[in-house]
């Protein structure tokens, strides 16, 4: 069974068919979701979908472009919610992005470190994005790893050759999206093909960046069975064998 391991179910276009979404996604194989959480307010959707679908869990986190909104939250306030919420198996989705520049980039890397530090503490993954900001965010999972147990799963992976061999050695994990179905993307193929098996997740970022046929669509989770296609040609392996590796991947890495 495969494991959709980064989506947005609180938004809108999810959420308002959350039953028939998680219906197709059954018929499709996909076993478990993990909803990202970006905001309080998509927090607040995240709880209910977590206590209503068993095979549905969260995170928490701000995104990095809401973190000018949200500077109060700190690893005390991440703490405290985790606590209170046992289906939340994630912190983020945190990071950095350059490339929108929604929030300051000091207040984007303040808020990082509050995740991480609350995700090292907690002995849970951290969900990292990065975008435009690859040094920025190597460093600062550099040295935050030196002296923790910090669990990494940067999400939605579009970075370069050389990104990846640094994540991997500070042995992340990295997820692949629908991107890797894209014509244009064989830079990313070829990087990807590169990724060793046991560092790899599979993830839709539904309702966004929907894989080939459906590209420009409404992605949802029932898709990720074309990424995990692709997947497996681009790694020349079995597609069971691709389910199977991400599925325990993500077993394996958010200790279920």
């Amino acid at each position: 069974m495969i494991t959709d391991s980064h989506c947005h179910l609180d938004y809108p276009k999810l959420y308002e068919q959350l039953d028939d979404v998680i219906k197709r996604a059954e018929l499709n194989q996909v076993k478990n979701l993990l909803t990202i959480c970006t905001t309080l307010e998509s927090f607040e959707k995240i709880k209910l979908i977590t206590n209503k679908y068993k095979n549905v869990f969260g995170t928490f986190g701000i995104h990095p472009h809401e973190t000018k909104n949200y500077e109060n939250i700190d690893i005390d306030y991440i703490l405290k919610v985790k606590k209170e919420y046992k289906k939340i198996i994630g912190i983020g989705e945190t990071g950095l992005d350059f490339f929108y520049n929604h929030s300051d980039k000091i207040i984007q890397k303040k808020s990082f470190l509050e995740h991480i530090h609350a995700a090292s503490q907690l002995n849970i993954p951290v969900i990292v994005h990065t975008r435009n900001a690859e040094y920025d965010t190597y460093q600062i999972l550099k040295d935050e790893k030196k002296n923790s147990n910090l669990k990494i799963l940067i999400h939605c992976f579009t970075g370069s050759k050389d990104f990846a061999k640094k994540l991997l050695d500070l042995d992340c994990y990295i997820s692949v999206s629908g991107i890797i179905t894209f014509e244009k993307s064989t830079e990313l193929t070829d990087t990807v093909a590169s990724l060793p098996i046991e560092n790899l997740l599979v993830e839709t970022d539904s309702p966004y960046l929907a894989p080939s046929p459906y590209r420009g669509k409404s992605n949802e989770p029932s898709y990720i069975v074309h990424t995990v296609e692709n997947l497996s040609q681009i790694k020349n392996v079995s597609k069971k064998d691709i389910i199977n590796h991400t599925t325990n991947n993500f077993k394996k890495l958010f200790n279920l």
